[in-house]
């Protein structure tokens, strides 16, 4: 279960305190989510091991990925086509949206043709990737702690991703979201 665009500490750590899996942040973006390097470092360190550290982005810039990497984070959420230096000592989960194949050089692949945007998932393109998948895939778009259950019933993903799904506003996680987000993942078997 990983909770994605967080941009302060304290959300971090509330999502990390509520059972999240991964926290996610959002660098090199156009997302109303993405935060400066800086942020990203604070918020890395502050989770330390209660979370996996996921440094997400849109980016395919070889500069951008290397500043991203000097990070250090747990693992680089990139966009399919995305380049990741090999021997960069870090997990790759790459994304895919409907039309998108399904690629192979990964640990893991996400789900998510909103793109943070909130739109809800295709399930019959998210059910065609799990099918076709050699690596766990993960779902996102629009997931929210109303309709996470269904979703995780109808496909069974490896894990779950949420960013707008469980805000007061963009970039700002409301705690009582988060928390019904997660017990509800964990109930399902997530």
């Amino acid at each position: 279960m990983k909770v994605c665009g967080v941009t302060t500490v304290g959300d971090a750590l509330m999502a990390a305190d509520f059972g999240a899996d991964a926290i996610g942040v959002v660098l090199e973006s156009p997302s109303p989510r993405s935060v400066s390097p800086e942020r990203a470092a604070a918020i890395f360190a502050a989770v330390g091991p209660l979370a996996v550290t996921v440094a997400v982005t849109a980016t395919t810039s070889a500069a951008g990925i290397e500043g991203i990497l000097r990070l250090r984070p747990g693992v680089v959420q990139v966009p399919a086509d995305c380049e990741v230096p090999p021997g960069a000592g870090v997990r790759v989960i790459r994304s895919v949206a409907p039309g998108d194949p399904v690629p192979e050089n990964c640990d893991a692949v996400v789900v998510d043709g909103s793109r943070g945007t909130g739109m809800e998932f295709d399930e019959d393109y998210a059910g065609w990737v799990m099918a076709q998948s050699a690596v766990p895939v993960i779902l996102a778009g629009g997931l929210t702690p109303e309709n996470v259950r269904n979703a995780i019933d109808a496909l069974r993903p490896y894990g779950v991703d949420v960013a707008s799904g469980v805000e007061s506003r963009p970039g700002v996680k409301d705690p009582r979201r988060v928390r019904a987000f997660l017990l509800t993942c964990r109930e399902s078997g997530v």
